[in-house]
C-alpha cells in the first residue's frame, strides 16, 4: 500500500507524528530527539569548555594574553560571556542554519508534509509550530553554550566579584542574572535567522540546499557588515546589532543598541514569516 493510499484509509503507521499529545509537543520530541541536532548541541557545548581548558593552560605557561578573554582567569563567569561572543558569529548560525532549513523541506523530503496536511493539521497551524519549535531551538542551543561555560568556568577558574565594562563591580548574583539576561537575548537574536530559515526551507523539497543556504547568508551578511562601501545596507542586516548584549555588561545598562536589535529581529520575523505562509499556503504539496 502506497504512502497516500495509506493516509486516506487512515492506516498509515504512526512513525513520526502520533496522534498522542499536542503538534508542538510532537515537533519538539521529533526535533530533540534527532541524532543530527543532539551532534549539534553537543559540539556548541564542546566550544566552551575547549575555550576554557586553552585559556586554563595558555595562562599557565604564558600568563595571559589581556584583552576581554583575560577577564576569565580572574572570574569564571565571565567564560559565559567569551563563549557567547565567539559562537554567535558562526556556530550557533550554523547549527540554526541547518535546524531551521530542515523544517519544511525535510518533511516534504521524507513525504510527511501531505500527511500532516491531510490530517487535520492545517497550513497555519503547521508553520506556527515549525516557528515556536524553532524559537525554541534557538533558546536551547544558546542556552547550551552558556551553561557549558558557566560550568567549565566555575570548574577550571575562581569567582567573585565582577568588573562591569562600565567599570563597576557587583556580586555574583547580579553576574547571573546577567548572565541570563544575556542568554536570552542572545537567543532573540537568533529569530531573524531562523524566520529567513524556515521561508526557505518552504521553497524546496531539498533540506541539503535549503541548510546551505540559511547558513550561508549569516556568511554573506557577515561579510557585508565589514564593507565601508556598504554602510548604506548595514543597520537593516539581522547580524547588524547581534553584539549589543555586551551592553547588559554596563551599569547603568545602556538600552539603545539592545532595542534596535530586537526591532530588527522582529522586523526580519514578520516580513520572512509572513513570506513562509505566503509560500505555505500556496504551495502544492499533493502531487
Amino acid at each position: 500500500m502506497s504512502q497516500s493510499s495509506a493516509v486516506l484509509t487512515g492506516t498509515i503507521p504512526r512513525t513520526r507524528w502520533s496522534p498522542r499529545g499536542s503538534l508542538l509537543a510532537n515537533e519538539l520530541r521529533t526535533m530533540f530527539r534527532r541524532n543530527r541536532n543532539l551532534a549539534l548541541l553537543g559540539a556548541l557545548a564542546l566550544i566552551p569548555v575547549a575555550l576554557g581548558v586553552a585559556l586554563k593552560v595558555g595562562t599557565h605557561r604564558h600568563g595571559g594574553d589581556g584583552g576581554f578573554l583575560a577577564e576569565v582567569s580572574n572570574n569564571g563567569l565571565f567564560l559565559v560571556f567569551a563563549a557567547l561572543s565567539l559562537t554567535l558569529p558562526v556556530f550557533l548560525p550554523m547549527a540554526l542554519g541547518v535546524v531551521s532549513g530542515d523544517s519544511i523541506s525535510g518533511e516534504a523530503a521524507q513525504g510527511t508534509l501531505r500527511y500532516l496536511l491531510v490530517a487535520p493539521a492545517g497550513r497555519m497551524r503547521l508553520l506556527t509550530v515549525k516557528a515556536v519549535s524553532l524559537a525554541i531551538f534557538c533558546l536551547v542551543s544558546t542556552a547550551v553554550v552558556s551553561g557549558a561555560a558557566l560550568l567549565t568556568g566555575l570548574a577550571l577558574f575562581p569567582t567573585g566579584q565582577v568588573t562591569l565594562l562600565s567599570g563597576d563591580s557587583i556580586g555574583m548574583g547580579a553576574a547571573l542574572v546577567k548572565a541570563v539576561w544575556i542568554t536570552l537575548l542572545v537567543a532573540a537574536s537568533l529569530l531573524g535567522l531562523a524566520a529567513i530559515g524556515l521561508f526557505v526551507s518552504t521553497l524546496t523539497d531539498t533540506p541539503i540546499a535549503a541548510m546551505a543556504v540559511a547558513t550561508g547568508l549569516t556568511i554573506l551578511a557577515g561579510i557585508l557588515q565589514v564593507i565601508p562601501q556598504l554602510s548604506a545596507i548595514q543597520p537593516w542586516l539581522y547580524t547588524y546589532q547581534w553584539s549589543s548584549y555586551a551592553d547588559l555588561l554596563r551599569d547603568p545598562v545602556y538600552l539603545t543598541n539592545i532595542e534596535r536589535n530586537l526591532l530588527i529581529q522582529l522586523g526580519y520575523v514578520v516580513v520572512f514569516g509572513a513570506a513562509a505562509w505566503a509560500r505555505l499556503t500556496t504551495r502544492d504539496i499533493t502531487s
